[in-house]
């Protein structure tokens, strides 16, 4: 098993691991340097491979990162809001909801998320994350009204907000049609979607996760849908858990198809299941999670079958840790992602990283792995490149979150997969 410490593949020669490799990854592996879109078969092929040939995948796949990226690691100032973790939908990989009785049960006033937002911006943010539990008795003007009063104090704070999941739940609330509702939200001042809710997009796998959840052709038309309205999203998939290498490549080659036609995506972000506290794996179910050899094909996959459609490849550092996080940045992938303020969902799941990264940290944190790190906005419009270490990357983390230590605002990345 590769071990990241060791990235064994960090200083051999490009045309080494291509001969070392077994003549079917080679191959495929020569048509990704090129440019050339990888079909099922090549794409199984690389999902599924061992000892030389995973070097030469993850040595390709930081290669063609390079050329897309050159040395720049980027990340983004955020806070995420969570204003509630009452849920009645009772996905089997998730340990954050809540029955609407429940001792540790809230519903976040307004009031409190909208300060939050302030102080959000006050510490440096550019971004936040909005998600939540869907509640029985919910109204699905609420998703609406909350992007008002923030921008109403905040016009120029981009608003990352709503999966999929809950956009149908608002549509099932409301009654709108999907097009008009997602308008509404876009007018009020949504800027951006997370493309969560996705897991596995395959509607046999969703059965065993979530049954309750939306299917896959709801995903897709949301996804669309916000791509024609000229509203971006990311996209994510859950790995570890119950799934095979072949969903995998199907789930990757699904997005890609997405991407030729809209345009939409800006990011990929894998995550890999977090297990022990969940009923998925307590039931036997699902395997212990994902392991450090899947981290690092699910990246340098992800990085070989998006070639050309999707650019940017995240680490979810809250799942995977930083050391295994920069391992993969150096695997195909170019993000770390967000600063996040504040973490619990992943943790409810039984991760344990997840607390506040300062900005200067992830810069420290970057410049191990020789490469340069610049904050960007949502868009990945570059705010600041730091070329030169400075004081604020050695200082010790600050105290947050702020607002009282509110352990209830998690990162999207972990909010439903």
């Amino acid at each position: 098993m590769l071990k990241p410490a060791s990235l064994e593949w960090r200083d051999l020669p490009l045309d080494r691991a291509l001969q070392a490799a077994s003549p079917n990854v080679a191959h495929a592996l020569e048509k990704s340097l090129v440019g050339e879109d990888l079909g099922f078969e090549e794409g199984m092929t690389l999902a599924t491979v061992e000892g030389k040939d995973r070097l030469a995948l993850v040595r390709v796949a930081d290669e063609i990162r390079r050329r897309v990226s050159g040395d720049v690691i980027t990340y983004v100032v955020n806070r995420n809001l969570n204003f509630t973790n009452v849920c009645i939908v009772g996905c089997a990989f998730c340990g954050f909801g809540r029955a609407a009785d429940a001792p540790d049960a809230y519903f976040h006033p307004t009031e409190t998320l909208v300060a939050k937002s302030v102080e959000a911006v006050e510490q440096g943010a550019t971004e936040v994350c909005i998600q939540g539990g869907l509640p029985k008795d919910f109204d699905g003007f609420y998703y609406v009204n909350l992007l008002r009063a923030i921008k109403a104090r905040l016009p120029q704070l981009h608003i990352h907000a709503y999966s999929p999941m809950e956009i149908t739940y608002g549509v099932e609330k409301t009654r709108m049609p999907l097009r008009d509702y997602l308008l509404m939200l876009k007018e009020a001042g949504l800027n951006s979607i997370p493309g969560t809710a996705a897991e596995i997009l395959d509607d046999q796998v969703r059965r065993s996760l979530s049954p309750n959840k939306l299917k896959v052709h709801q995903w897709i038309e949301i996804i669309r849908t916000a791509h024609s309205l000229g509203i971006p999203t990311t996209s994510t998939m859950m790995y570890g858990h119950t799934e095979t290498p072949e969903h995998w490549v199907r789930h990757l080659l699904l997005l890609r198809g997405i991407q030729k036609e809209t345009g939409g995506f800006t990011e990929f972000v894998p995550l890999g299941f977090i297990h022990s506290q969940t009923k998925l794996f307590q039931s036997g179910r699902a395997r212990s999670g994902h392991a450090i050899h899947e981290d690092l094909i699910v990246h340098a996959l992800s990085r070989l079958l998006l070639n050309n459609y999707i650019r940017n490849i995240q680490v979810s550092w809250v799942k995977l840790g930083f050391e295994d996080s920069l391992a993969c940045l150096e695997a195909g992938a170019n993000d770390f992602g967000g600063t996040l303020m504040e973490e619990s969902i992943s943790k409810a799941a039984g991760a344990t990283f997840g607390e506040y990264v300062a900005p200067g940290e992830f810069r420290a944190l970057i410049r191990t792995i020789g490469r340069i790190p610049a904050e960007r906005f949502t868009s990945y419009a570059i705010r600041q490149r730091f070329e030169h270490p400075d004081a604020d990357e050695h200082l010790p983390r600050p105290a947050m979150p702020i607002l009282g230590s509110d352990p209830h605002d998690a990162p999207i990345s972990a909010m439903g997969y």
